[in-house]
């Protein structure tokens, strides 16, 4: 059974068993002990796994033993369908190779600067890890050769295909060595999946796993959506008025531990860092401190942490989504231990509402969600606390001397222009003692907490998209607003299979437009025009840029009409001026002779404009047959 082998069953090289057993690890998760031995022996495998159950040491492992570090040419790919899942997998695979001198692994990935990741891979990686769009731009520009990539992985393949990389995929797997291990991992096995692994996978050993991981009834478990720059005053709220007599806060990294502890004493909590680097004897004497009272904030790694079992940890907080459901549920068993009662609280940034979604379906729980107390809040918490210690003191007596203070201020007060009563003295010794300064210019938001409304499309915008889509059928395709509105153009068009239900998703989604705000779409073969009710700033037109359809990111513009710059280069002469005029002409030419052809072939045999369109198209096919 998976829980009864360790890591040593599965004849990893040694220096993979070791950083393995650096990390902490021993026994390996169910897709780890069943997809590592067929990897080794290079199989293929097709698994079936949500994110939480270690794909990635389940594939990383075998990828490194496969990989020759004196080798600097790309021998493994691994492509991932976001930004964020290609940095964790990259930097995942990097810890894995602590002990393997000579190995460099690249992430590469849309929405950063070409440049450094133009140099990383100048210098030389044995392997990359990025997102289709990038690593198809990349081969593009000649800086990525896979003519030597020996191992090929697929993570979460359905949620590719859902994004509308599946031709991306298809190229960039077209182009690999026939010879090659090669890995695919979806949460769902969808038609479209097996038919990649029928295309891509050669007989593979299919692996299915059901995640068992649950969390303790004893917890109650909550979570606050908090951009990341406002992560570290959030938690210096929720310390300053939590009722648990401590508290660990987990990070992923050492240095993430060391800065986060040394900012939380400038705030006025006291805290302690604990990583893989503290000393067994240093480790010992702040859990020592942590158990007995001299120490109530502990920020951890979860390496540090793990076999951490202290009575007084009534609050477990997440700084950062945990990437695997295993660590979540390791984590915040950290309290609510021997059937008493403890909290956690994950702070979740607007664009990872997927993750938290995954973790409540594994361990099938529901978190509740939280506002972070205001500083007016925290404030009157720690004044109060710090009146009700004032009660203690004066009953301990010897206060003479500070009584003798006191007739000092009322008698020069007497003689002040704006003299302060002793209420107003009162008032502000406490907000020094509870050290609020008062106003200051970078003063954090009352409320630090924000909607996911932020991070991507939520229900509210997909009903939108549907009001917009029925609004335009019922008004014969005119526009929705009054006025012609502002025409804008994005770099998708009828050539790849575009349809205007796409963009209109794509545009409403990033955008967080309703359908009601767009009008007229035109789509040409290489490019598409829509009309807009209001001008769109530059960070909404940034948004919807990033956005794909058809596996194309939309880069929106407004529209100039012919001979623009854009449409054949900058700096171009008089001659390609005509030639980019003719283009754009052409393009439009051609949609509106479409649009004429169909809609009198409709008119003639009686059927729909769309009936006559697919007629046309499969006409097109057989006449290339």
């Amino acid at each position: 059974m998976a829980d009864a082998t360790t890591f040593a069953d599965l004849n990893l090289p040694e220096n993979l068993l070791t950083a393995v057993t650096d990390l902490g690890y021993e026994n390996p998760t169910a897709i780890q002990a069943q997809a590592i031995p067929h990897l080794l022996d290079g199989q293929d495998v097709l698994g079936v796994a949500q994110t939480g159950t270690g794909k990635t040491a389940a594939f990383g492992l075998p990828m490194l033993a496969h990989v020759d570090p004196e080798n600097k040419s790309v021998q493994a790919l691994v492509l991932a369908p976001t930004r964020e899942l290609a940095l964790q997998v990259a930097d995942a695979i990097e810890t894995f190779a602590a002990q393997t001198g000579g190995l460099d692994v690249v992430a590469v990935y849309g929405g950063a600067s070409y440049g450094p990741q133009l140099g990383a891979l100048k210098r030389g990686a044995q392997v990359v890890v990025g997102t289709p769009g990038r690593v198809m731009d990349m081969i593009d520009r000649g800086a990525l050769e896979l003519g030597g990539v020996s191992y090929f992985v697929l993570d979460e393949a359905d949620e590719m295909l859902r994004m509308g990389f599946a031709e991306d995929v298809e190229k960039i797997a077209s182009g690999l060595p026939q010879q090659r291990v090669s890995a695919l991992f979806s949460a769902t096995m969808p038609a479209p999946i097996r038919k990649v692994a029928d295309e891509h996978l050669n007989d593979p050993v299919e692996v299915q796993i059901t995640p068992a991981a649950s969390t303790v009834d004893t917890i109650t478990q909550t979570f606050a959506v908090v951009p990341s720059r406002h992560k570290i005053g959030a938690l210096a709220r929720v310390l300053a008025t939590t009722d648990a007599e401590a508290a660990l806060v987990f990070v992923r990294t050492r240095a993430t531990a060391e800065d986060l502890a040394i900012e939380l004493t400038t705030r006025g909590v006291q805290a302690a860092a604990l990583s893989g680097d503290v000393a067994q004897k240093d480790r010992e004497k702040l859990v020592e401190r942590l158990r007995h009272g001299t120490l109530d904030v502990l920020v951890a790694t979860d390496v540090a942490a793990r076999g951490l079992d202290v009575e007084r940890i009534g609050l477990v907080v997440n700084f950062d989504v945990p990437r695997e459901v295993d660590t979540y549920v390791h984590r915040i068993g950290r309290t609510g231990r021997a059937g008493r009662q403890g909290t956690s609280l994950t702070f979740v940034t607007p664009k990872e509402r997927q993750r938290l979604r995954r973790i409540e379906q594994t361990t099938k729980s529901d978190m509740a969600q939280v506002e972070l107390p205001t500083p007016a809040e925290v404030s009157g918490l720690r004044a109060r606390r710090l009146i009700d210690s004032a009660i203690e003191r004066h009953a301990n007596g010897r206060l003479h001397v500070y009584e003798g203070l006191i007739a000092e201020f009322e008698s020069a007060q007497a003689d002040a222009e704006e003299p302060l009563s002793l209420t107003d003295l009162m008032a502000a010794l406490l907000a020094l003692g509870v050290r609020d300064p008062g106003p200051q210019p970078d003063d954090e938001p009352e409320r630090l907490t924000v909607s996911f409304e932020r991070g991507g499309r939520d229900k509210r915008k997909k009903k939108d998209v549907r009001e917009g889509k029925r609004e335009r059928r019922e008004r014969g395709g005119k526009p929705t607003f009054d006025g012609p509105g502002t025409t804008y153009r994005i770099e998708v068009g009828r050539r790849d299979g575009v349809a205007p239900g796409a963009i209109v998703g794509a545009i409403t989604g990033e955008g967080g437009l309703h359908g009601s705000q767009l009008g007229k779409i035109d789509i040409y073969p290489s490019f598409s025009l829509v009309q807009v009710e209001d001008e769109l700033d530059l960070d909404t037109m940034r948004r919807i840029s990033k956005a794909r359809v058809s596996g194309r990111t939309l880069n929106i513009s407004k529209d100039t009409g012919p001979g623009r710059a854009r449409d054949y280069g900058r700096g171009s002469s008089h001659h390609e001026d005509d030639a980019g005029l003719r283009k754009y002409r052409a393009d439009r030419k051609f949609g509106e002779d479409r649009r004429a052809m169909r809609a009198g072939r409709a008119k003639a045999s009686g059927r729909s404009e769309r009936g006559s369109w697919q007629q046309d198209k499969r006409f097109r096919k057989d006449k290339r047959r």
